[in-house]
């Protein structure tokens, strides 16, 4: 497998997106323990990836909103922590970031993935067989087509894609997930889920991944700690005193009463129809006043599972010269994940805030989470 991309892409100027997000991945790359040979590597995907939206000046508005940030930025990070080990870094993006249509920015985005796929040699077959369900001619939003990519050391990342079961609709977005589970061989999968108020994305692993996954995003309107602590359908894994004591700490709060909280559960063997993972995601940024409060719960619940938020620290000035103070959402979810045979993870997903960064909130006085 090729370890260093062709060089094709022009280096962005400064003051464009592509030069932004260029500084902040070879920023977090460092945090993350990378080299500066990965980390140049990883940059150069991260602006070929964005295409010509890499080379837009931010002087300008962006071209389309896009539902990936609050900012509309095409770009977002994570780190995921497990005990004893470096975090893994990865970053999302919308290829398709600027296209004039929907359809058209899943066919980038797919032309993307499928010269990844050529660069890094592995096989887009998965892909390739539920295509038509998230693909259509007259495709509908919130999204088309995001990758993710793990980057590890090397050069060579794991990729994850991102679809939209709404694509053919809203109201079709149940039936697009279930038709898109039975292709891939989970026939029984779509009836282990929990009660969703609809279903925002449907990832699939693909690349170098030693048991890849399927896995189905959930919404949950209204969600109180005690109902996120039923959620999880995996038979193992963090129980529901873990998941609500998770919730509390995050999001202060026994409800999530604005934006909806998420669950995804990964589906790794056919036979069962039992998940092999589970993910309860908070949307911290939308129940704290500023991101210093983000940053302290944050470091609770890393220091509460044993991880070390050193790095975490470190990767809000590898973003930004900012104070935490001063805005809020620049930790946009706090994740605690569970997959079959590994270790709990807690994953922070990190905003770019390329465009604008979100004023600290004016919120209600609440009483304190129970505990």
């Amino acid at each position: 497998m090729s370890r260093l991309l062709p060089d094709t892409t022009p280096e962005p100027e400064a003051g464009t997106l592509g030069a932004h997000t260029r500084a902040q991945l070879t920023r977090l790359c460092d945090v993350a323990g990378l080299s500066p040979t990965d980390a140049e590597t990883y940059a150069h995907t991260l602006v070929e990836a964005l295409g010509s939206a890499a080379g837009r000046s931010l002087a300008l508005p962006p071209p389309t909103r896009t539902f990936l940030s609050d900012d509309h930025t095409p770009v977002e990070y994570s780190l995921s922590f497990s005990p004893g080990r470096a975090p893994a870094l990865r970053v999302l993006v919308e290829p398709g970031f600027g296209a004039g249509s929907w359809a058209e920015n899943g066919r980038i985005g797919l032309e993307a993935v499928r010269a990844m796929a050529r660069r890094w040699d592995f096989s887009t077959e998965r892909l390739d067989e539920i295509e038509d369900l998230f693909f259509p001619a007259r495709a509908k939003g919130p999204l088309a087509l995001w990758i993710a990519l793990e980057l590890l050391p090397g050069g060579v990342p794991r990729m994850k894609v991102y679809l939209n079961p709404a694509a053919k609709g809203a109201k079709r977005s149940a039936k697009t997930v279930r038709k898109a589970l039975r292709r891939l061989g989970h026939r029984r999968a779509f009836k282990a889920l929990p009660k969703a108020d609809g279903h925002p994305f449907l990832a699939l692993d693909l690349g170098r991944w030693e048991t890849p996954r399927v896995k189905v995003y959930a919404r949950h309107l209204d969600l109180s700690a005690a109902e996120a602590g039923g959620l999880s359908r995996t038979g193992s894994g963090p129980g529901p005193a873990e998941l609500q004591e998770f919730f509390r700490t995050t999001a202060a709060t026994d409800d999530l009463d604005r934006r909806p909280g998420l669950s995804c559960h990964a589906f790794t063997e056919t036979e069962t129809g039992r998940p092999s993972g589970f993910t309860l995601h908070i949307p911290v940024r939308d129940y704290a006043r500023d991101d210093r409060e983000v940053l302290e719960r944050s470091v609770d619940v890393l220091r509460s599972h044993g991880m070390d938020p050193d790095p975490l620290v470190r990767s809000l000035s590898a973003l930004t010269s900012r104070r935490p103070k001063d805005g809020v959402g620049l930790i946009a979810y706090l994740a605690l994940a569970h997959q079959q045979g590994h270790p709990p993870r807690v994953t922070a997903y990190l905003s770019s805030e390329a465009y604008a960064v979100r004023p600290p909130a004016k919120l209600p006085r609440r009483a304190p989470a129970a505990v």
